[in-house]
């Protein structure tokens, strides 16, 4: 066995149906006495539902949490944490939300409670990330990393299906990238490999009905090892395909995900073998896990395209450039041609090709 270095990250997790009524407990258990709830539009009434439960704990309720977390945004809600007096933040909903409360966790030094209601996982990891100016610039601070997580799978119900799916294949890129990562471990591997087949068992279930809980359970178990990989290891080129995309087109996150992976994996399978066959195993035994991805991604009513989230054709030299201007380390050589070739397939929704 090859030598390696593991560093586990310090998170209390509470998981599983009803868990929600533990949150209380939580905030009292890390000494808190106000937090204020983040959240964004669409969620506050979650939101409301879980300062209502809080009572006197709750500060008050900030339901302005968006994709990418803009500067801006970071800003208000720091400053409304300092005018209210907050000691803590309760991150309610997926992605944007836990990214809001990182912002804050950042610059203004509180801890953080994640209660996900998507499979986003990005409430397992130091990564934080703020836009401004058109540009994502993302990093990692232990200090943004929630100190606790209530999993949930009740609170997932209410997500529709086709977020379901977004937010799971979204999950599911931490899980492959982390196979082939530079500071991959057996351990990583581990997580990652269990993370995908829960995620990819569970979401054809989750659409064929929306309403099983098991299903959904095993959806946010997945997210929560797939959150964890990626906050175990470092990014490649996927990630910085997407933040890219992202920060610079404002393409909705999840879906942006789920467009790239496919294309990433297919790109980097011929350099990352046992992360093919990882993923492969995680799909049946797929001979092509790219193409069976891209495959289960249409078969789950998932787009597929870059073009219908709203990206131009004339944007592909534009990302590419950004890509390659500062790229992360990848296990394959990322060269102008490959690139051009991966976005003007990603964007035509076309099947994957190495």
């Amino acid at each position: 066995m090859r030598s390696f270095t593991y560093a586990a990250l310090p998170m209390r997790v509470v998981f599983g149906p009803g868990s929600i009524a533990q949150l209380p407990d939580e905030v009292a258990a890390l000494g808190l006495t106000r937090v204020l709830v983040l959240c964004s539009p669409e969620q506050e009434e979650t939101g409301r539902q879980v300062a209502a439960a809080l009572g006197d704990r709750a500060a008050g309720v900030l339901a302005e949490a968006r994709m990418h977390v803009p500067v801006e945004v970071a800003r208000a809600a720091r400053d409304r944490a300092a005018e209210l007096g907050a000691d803590g933040c309760v991150a309610v909903g997926g992605g944007s939300a836990v990214g809001l409360g990182k912002a804050v966790a950042l610059e203004h030094g509180l801890p953080v409670i994640a209660v996900p209601t998507t499979y986003a996982g990005s409430e397992m990891t130091p990564v934080w990330g703020l836009t401004e100016g058109g540009a994502k610039r993302t990093g990692r601070d232990r200090r943004v990393l929630p100190v606790s997580v209530v999993y949930d799978p009740e609170l997932t119900t209410t997500l529709p299906v086709g977020m379901s799916v977004t937010s799971g294949i979204n999950a599911l890129a931490h899980a492959v990238e982390g196979l082939y990562a530079p500071d991959a471990t057996p351990i990583v591997s581990l997580m990652a490999a269990d993370g995908a087949r829960a995620l990819l068992g569970a979401l054809p279930r989750l659409v064929a009905d929306p309403a099983d809980l098991d299903a959904r359970g095993d959806a946010q178990y997945g997210a929560w090892l797939c959150g964890a990989v990626l906050g175990a290891t470092t990014m490649s080129l996927h990630h910085k395909l997407c933040h890219a995309l992202g920060g610079t087109l404002d393409l909705p996150h999840a879906p942006t995900h789920t467009v790239v992976l496919p294309h990433a994996l297919a790109y980097n399978a011929p350099a990352a073998p046992e992360a093919a066959a990882a993923v492969s195993a995680a799909l049946g035994g797929a001979a092509d896990p790219a193409r069976a991805l891209w495959d289960l991604v249409g078969d789950l009513g998932a787009p597929r395209s870059l073009a219908e989230l709203g990206m131009a054709a004339s944007d592909v030299d534009r990302i590419a450039d950004q890509v390659l201007a500062a790229p992360y380390g990848n296990p394959r050589e990322v060269t102008r041609e490959g690139l051009t070739a991966l976005l003007q397939r990603a964007w035509a929704g076309g099947p994957p090709a190495a």
